[in-house]
């Protein structure tokens, strides 16, 4: 089983950059896909971006494309949201997740979750 703990949400000013990780228990890591989620107030959870196990595949939502970048250190067991020209709807609580299954691109396959990290950008 992989537990997950992210870290790296706060407050920044629209148009900057943040980094957000997630660091992985656990030794099967690299056999998991990982995800990033968030879930702004009032709204559904939206799927942000996910990676493969094996670096080859990713996916990102329309609404974070050119934006954001996922990416992933097996060796260290963490998975990366580097978040560049945020913006005020980037505001969310941002969710870590794994998943072992081949269909990682749909976002109902992920079953191990985080407990969040805020991000809250301000206009």
């Amino acid at each position: 089983q992989v537990q997950l703990v992210e870290s790296g949400g706060g407050l920044v000013q629209a148009g900057g950059s943040l980094r957000l990780s997630c660091a992985a228990s656990g030794r099967t890591f690299s056999s998991y896909a990982m995800g990033w989620f968030r879930q702004a107030p009032g709204k559904e959870r939206e799927f942000v971006a996910g990676i493969s196990w094996d670096v080859l595949g990713t996916y990102y939502s329309d609404s974070v494309k050119g934006r954001f970048t996922i990416s992933r250190d097996n060796a260290k067991n963490t998975v990366y949201l580097q978040m560049n020209s945020v913006k005020p709807e980037d505001t969310a609580v941002y969710y870590c997740a794994a998943s072992n299954d081949l269909r990682w691109s749909s976002e109902r396959f992920y079953n191990l979750w985080g407990q969040g990290t805020q991000v809250t950008v301000s206009s």
